[in-house]
């Protein structure tokens, strides 16, 4: 099995926009609410930066990385982890459903393990 650099890349970049997800979280949560909004709108930009990238790299690995297994699966739980993530953001921002941040927040922690070991496995 050879190495992909395009695969390590993009992964790599989807592990830095997971980084900054949780910078602009911690601005937003130290501000009071008429200064979070533009926080909490570059979160969500985010979320929907990591989440395109992430369908791509799922994508990707299906197309192109078929006989990596541990990547091919890696890729797709990761992109149905950014929709999850996505989804449950929404909730808690747009319908005010605070309490679904007890989920949101373990499962950004998981998200996070994913994109670090994804970018370092693509190595071997």
């Amino acid at each position: 099995m050879r190495r992909d650099p395009l695969f390590a890349s993009l992964t790599g970049l989807i592990a830095l926009v997971v980084l900054g997800q949780f910078v602009f979280a911690g601005l937003f949560l130290r501000t009071d609410d008429r200064e979070a909004g533009g926080w909490l709108d570059a979160h969500a930009m985010g979320a929907h930066i990591g989440t395109v990238l992430a369908v791509i790299a799922a994508i990707y690995a299906v197309v192109r990385l078929r006989s990596r297994k541990d990547l091919l699966v890696g890729s797709v739980l990761m992109a149905v982890l950014f929709l999850v993530e996505s989804y449950l953001g929404g909730l808690i921002r747009d319908d005010g459903k605070d309490n679904l941040t007890a989920v949101h927040v373990p499962l950004a922690f998981a998200l996070t393990a994913l994109v670090v070991w994804l970018p370092l496995r693509s190595r071997k």
